[in-house]
Parts: structure tokens; C-alpha cells; sequence
């Protein structure tokens, strides 16, 4: 298959959003940070004086809504979640729907699925208890029996869920599963979680069920010496990991076999990540089997650098900090997880600048549908004909790469090599000295309806339309010598203060054309060319900007 036909493949493939909404109303695992978002800045200020952005704070646990249990989750020696490949977190799969046989505290076996749905040795496996009704983001359930008349959903998702029975997780080894889904707060059991200690009357109640439908008392059906050494070695030695809290579309996907994949936002130091869980099923007049040989044999690079403490941020803006607030051994018999919270500003590592950073009246990342993060593009690789401090052209771009309308723009710049995790990394270089677009960039983009931008450096703004130009005088003052001898213009007769002040962040985002910022990592093996691309990002609610997972996809 050609690049015109797989891109046209995947952008009539029929895609499923599988992640529940997150915020701050989203409720943890229990015992567990809950999201918090602050406002550190506003449009009209800025700490280091001159006009200023929509910035916030975020305190969070990877525990709030749909995430990935890495498996140092559990297994300090496992891989981190930047290492993970994509290929061990994309594949075929099948969305398996038991929720006829689940009720509170049940167990659920290998058998149930397999009498629901054709399960396949080296799938991505996805369990519909049907528990996802009890989502924060789902409508209420209406019981004249409860309290208040409605279900209490938080227990229901949370602590009432069903859970694997014990011979489930030497199935999963054996099926040798990418990895297993589950639509609702934990993959285990939540008896077996530390959640048995901090509910003991829904303890009592899960134990009268297991003791009448199966005749033996939790600790007998779950030995715990076996089940630490189960949950805690065997399986992230065997690099199981598992997703937690898929809701979205899962009901649409029930008994289906689709192409599913989890994109985490690609932690360093962390145990679990936010992430976004997406299917694909073939387009019509496709055959399955067709469609799912084409992505078996297709190529994804991952233009996301690794998410950690180390990452610069940009300017005045917050690092990431982390702090482990449990550990796997701190609960009653080892019951626990590696639990940390995370603090940081959003524009550090590879992240998609939303229309509120800017544009007070514009969407939040979580009100944008996922269609318009995913789609049909370009990358075009101009690397050879820039240096420190260039002003690039809409020109420039369309030498490489022929941009139509409604595509993704991806500029590749050369700059990733500058960056914190390069052996050549020049972190001045990097933030300071990056290319910019030229005055027309931004009316060139909204007259090609570029749907985002994303750029391999700091900013998608020249560094010198930015407060940046206050803060380095020397370097404004090269990067303007640079600029009348390349266009015999100074920067203010080009770059109008109150007209390129920002430009493509002002000009654009009223006109929902984004960018993202600090790709990097297998863009350096990409060269100019259609792909089709993805930005993954996490379904918050009510920020202005959003970490992500950036990819493009090309036949083999």
C-alpha cells in the first residue's frame, strides 16, 4: 500500500475515544491526590513583565482519571514508562462486554470472556464489567432503594467494581496480552487493594459474596503471600501493565475486534501516567483482516522526549516536581502500589498549547473532540536551511512538502538536537536562539486551515516576538542583525510589536489553530513527507494547555 492510501485508510477508518473526561472533579483512587488547577498567570501580566499568557499549575496523581499502572507501580526494577515502546502498547484487540454477568464485588474468570468474544494470543484485551455507568462523567442511575435516590457512583466505580479471579493473571502471562483494560477504577479487585482497610463494611459485604458463591473466605481464595508475589513480581517481570477507567466510546466497541493503542504521556520517574486510549476499526468496503495487516506492517515514530524532572520549562514557568507519597510496601501485607503526585506548569516536554493560553474565550483542552487532534499531515523537514535565530517561510515549507488544506504541520527544524536529552544538548541554543516563522506564517496557516502546528523546539513563536526579546537585549540584537541581512528589514519595520506580538499564538487560536511545542525524540528519523499523525492527550477539562504523545504513522 502506498502513502496516499494508508493515510486515506486511516482517515476513513471509523476511531473510538475510549478515555474518560478528566478533572477536577474526577475522583481518585481512593487515598489518592485528586487534580488540582490553579492560574499562576493571565493574559494581561506576566511575572517577568510585558503582555503574558493563560498559565497554570497542576498538582496531580496519575491515579485520576483513565492512566496507565506502569510496572514500577508495583516492581521499583521494571521499566520506566518512557521506555515502553509503542509497538508493546498499540496491536489488535477485543473489547470483551461481561457486564450481563457482573454485579458489586464480583469475580470475573478467563471463561467469561472467552465464551463473550474471540480472544487472540498477543492481543490488547479491553473489560466491559459495565462499571463504567458508575463514571463521574455518566449520567446518574436512578434507584428508588438508594439514598437520595440515585447510585453513589464514586463507590460504584471505585470500591464496588468486580475483579479478576486468581487464575486471571496467569492467564493474562500465558495470552501474553499488550495489555488489559478495564472500565472502571482498578484492575484488581478493590478487596485486594488497600481499599479493603479503608472500607471495611463493603469489605464484610465482598466476603459474605465470595463466601456464597464460591465457599471459601478472601484470604483463602487469595492467599496473600501469593498474591503480593503475583501481582508485585510476576507480572511487571513480564511487563504486563494494565489501563484503568476506559469509558468514552467503549460501549460502541463491545464484541469487536479493533486496532486499540494507549498513548501515556511518557514519565521518567513516575509509576502510572495519564494517557489516552484510542480504536480504530476498518473504514467500510475494508476487510478486517486487511485493515489490521496494513497497521501490523506500518511504522509509528514517536516525536515525544521523555517526560521527567529533568525537563526544562519554559522561562518563568513551574518544573516538574514528583514526591512518592506511598509505597508498595506500606500498606497492611504489601497491598499498596508506588504512588506519587506530580506539580508542574504545562509547557515543559512535548505539549500542545490549547486555544485558553492564550484565548480566554476559546476551548479547554478536554472540549476538543479527539477528530481534531488526529488526522491527515505533513512534516516538513527544513532543517538545512536554518540556523540560530532564522526566520522561516511559509516558502520554505511548501519547497519540501506539499501542504493542502485541513492538514497537520509538523516543522522540523533541527532544533530537537539541542534539547535536555541530547548528547548535544545546548539548552541556551534551544530556548533562546530556536527559528521563528516569518510575518505572513500565521495568514498563510489559516488560509491552508492548518488544523495544529507542532514544532520540534521551545515555542512555535520566533523567541524574539516573545518576552524573550526583554530578557536576552545581545541576542535580540544578533537575531535582528541576522534579520536585515536575510530580508533587508530590521525586526520592528517586519515584526510590528502590536500586530506580531505573539503571533501565532494571538493571531491563531481565536481561529482554533494550535501548536504543539518540544517535539523531539524519532522525528529525527522522519523526513519530509505525508504522514498521518497523532497528538494523544489527556482528556482534562480545564486547562489551557496539555502534555502529550505526538506520533506519525507511515505504511511499511
Amino acid at each position: 500500500m502506498d502513502r496516499e492510501k494508508f493515510i486515506k485508510m486511516m482517515a476513513d477508518a471509523r476511531m473510538y475515544d475510549l478515555t474518560q473526561g478528566c478533572s477536577i472533579f474526577t475522583p481518585p483512587f481512593p487515598g489518592d491526590k485528586s487534580l488540582e488547577v490553579h492560574f499562576f498567570k493571565r493574559v494581561t501580566g506576566a511575572y517577568g513583565g510585558g503582555a503574558g499568557a493563560n498559565g497554570q499549575i497542576l498538582n496531580w496523581s496519575n491515579s485520576v482519571g483513565t492512566h496507565l499502572v506502569g510496572e514500577t507501580s508495583f516492581h521499583s526494577g521494571g521499566r520506566r514508562i518512557s521506555d515502553i515502546p509503542l509497538t508493546d502498547l498499540a496491536g489488535q484487540g477485543v473489547v470483551v462486554d461481561i457486564s450481563d454477568q457482573m454485579s458489586d464485588y464480583c469475580l470475573y474468570t478467563p471463561e467469561m470472556i472467552m465464551k463473550k468474544a474471540e480472544v487472540k494470543k498477543g492481543d490488547v484485551l479491553i473489560i466491559n464489567t459495565g462499571y463504567h455507568r458508575y463514571s463521574y462523567d455518566q449520567p446518574d442511575i436512578k434507584n428508588p432503594k438508594a439514598q437520595g435516590g440515585v447510585e453513589n457512583k464514586e463507590f460504584g466505580f471505585l470500591v464496588r467494581h468486580p475483579g479478576p479471579s486468581p487464575e486471571f493473571f496467569q492467564w493474562v502471562i500465558d495470552m501474553d496480552f499488550k495489555w488489559v483494560g478495564v472500565d472502571c477504577g482498578c484492575f484488581e479487585h478493590p478487596m485486594n487493594t488497600p481499599i479493603r482497610r479503608l472500607h471495611e463494611v463493603e469489605f464484610k459485604k465482598a466476603e459474605a459474596k465470595l463466601i456464597k458463591d464460591y465457599g471459601k473466605t478472601w484470604d483463602e481464595m487469595f492467599p496473600q503471600d501469593w498474591y503480593y508475589e503475583m501481582t508485585h513480581i510476576t507480572l511487571p517481570k513480564k511487563h504486563k501493565v494494565f489501563v484503568e477507567a476506559i469509558v468514552g466510546d467503549i460501549d460502541k466497541l463491545n464484541g469487536k475486534r479493533a486496532w486499540l493503542t494507549v498513548m501515556p504521556i511518557p514519565f521518567m520517574e513516575v509509576e502510572a501516567a495519564w494517557s489516552r486510549v484510542v480504536g480504530w476499526t476498518a473504514p467500510f468496503g475494508m476487510s478486517e483482516a486487511e485493515f489490521f495487516k496494513q497497521l501490523e506492517n506500518s511504522e509509528m515514530f514517536d516525536m515525544t522526549v521523555p517526560f521527567s524532572v529533568q525537563s526544562p520549562q519554559w522561562a518563568n514557568y513551574e518544573p516538574l516536581s514528583v514526591k512518592y507519597f506511598k509505597r508498595g510496601a506500606g500498606f497492611h501485607y504489601g497491598m499498596g502500589r508506588n504512588g506519587s503526585i506530580c506539580n508542574a506548569s504545562i509547557h515543559l516536554a512535548s505539549h500542545m498549547d490549547g486555544e485558553k493560553h492564550f484565548y480566554p474565550g476559546g476551548r479547554t483542552i478536554g472540549e476538543v473532540p479527539l477528530e481534531e487532534w488526529i488526522g491527515p499531515g505533513v512534516i516538513a523537514d527544513i532543517s538545512d536551511k536554518v540556523s540560530n535565530s532564522s526566520v522561516y517561510t511559509p516558502e520554505m515549507i511548501e519547497s519540501v512538502v506539499e501542504v493542502k488544506k485541513g492538514d497537520i504541520l509538523i516543522i522540523k527544524t533541527g532544533w530537537y538536537k539541542y534539547g535536555w536529552i541530547s548528547p548535544d544538548s545546548d539548552e541556551f541554543r534551544y530556548m533562546i536562539k530556536h527559528p521563528g516563522p516569518s510575518a505572513d506564517f500565521s495568514a498563510w496557516a489559516a488560509e491552508k486551515e492548518i488544523r495544529w502546528i507542532g514544532v520540534d523546539c521551545v515555542a512555535a513563536d520566533h523567541p524574539m516576538n516573545t518576552i524573550q526579546r526583554q530578557w536576552h537585549p545581545k541576542t535580540f540584537q544578533e537575531a535582528n542583525e541576522k534579520l536585515k541581512r536575510d530580508f533587508g528589514k530590521d525586526w520592528d519595520e517586519m515584526f510590528p510589536l502590536d500586530k506580531y506580538y505573539q503571533d501565532m499564538h494571538y493571531n491563531l487560536f481565536p481561529k482554533h489553530i494550535v501548536h504543539a511545542e518540544n517535539l523531539g525524540g524519532q522525528i529525527s528519523n522522519v523526513s519530509s513527507g505525508r504522514y498521518y499523525i497523532g497528538c494523544f492527550l489527556q482528556k482534562v477539562m480545564e486547562v489551557e494547555s496539555m502534555w502529550a504523545r505526538f506520533v506519525a504513522f507511515k505504511e511499511a
